[in-house]
């Protein structure tokens, strides 16, 4: 169940708000849905990393670049040219930030639910160096030339 996280108050709306707004186009939201920037290489490779690791296939996944994944940055009042970070929709509700990319990782189990304990430090902490990073990942990490899109395996796990 999610909560608001300290990267949420831009944008805290009620669960399944985007339900309601007729720029959001439909969506499946039975599982919980993770928006991330396509043309990121960090953000790619983290997408890798669920799909390798999600042994339930229990996430979606949706490049913010979609036509979806931008009327849900619009909807929840994020930057919808500067995907400055993952957005977790889960039970309706989008956490952002650290606490999207912790929630992530307790999906995947154990060992990788171990990433909880990484609440014990003050979330503005935790989000000034998740913006840092946010900030720098093309410098860091480098840009990709085509969004990421799915291979065949997991086609079916990508929402666009």
């Amino acid at each position: 169940m999610l909560g608001r996280d300290a990267g949420a108050d831009r944008g805290a709306r009620s669960a399944y708000s985007y339900r309601n707004d007729p720029a959001v186009p439909h969506f499946p939201d039975d599982h919980p849905v993770i928006v991330f920037d396509g043309y990121c290489v960090l953000c790619s490779g983290w997408v890798r990393f669920m799909l390798v690791h999600d042994r339930h296939a229990r996430f979606r996944l949706l490049p913010a670049q979609s036509e979806i994944g931008r009327a849900l940055y619009v909807h929840y009042g994020r930057d919808p040219e500067n995907y400055e970070t993952y957005m977790l929709i889960e039970n309706g509700t989008a956490c952002f930030k650290s606490e999207a990319t912790i929630r992530m990782a307790e999906g995947l189990g154990f060992p990788w639910s171990l990433a909880a304990v990484l609440r014990a430090l003050p979330a503005r902490l935790r989000d000034r160096i998740y913006d840092f990073v946010a900030r720098n990942r093309f410098r860091l990490f480098g840009r990709r030339d085509a969004c990421y899109r799915a291979d065949a395996p997991h086609a079916e796990r990508f929402l666009a």
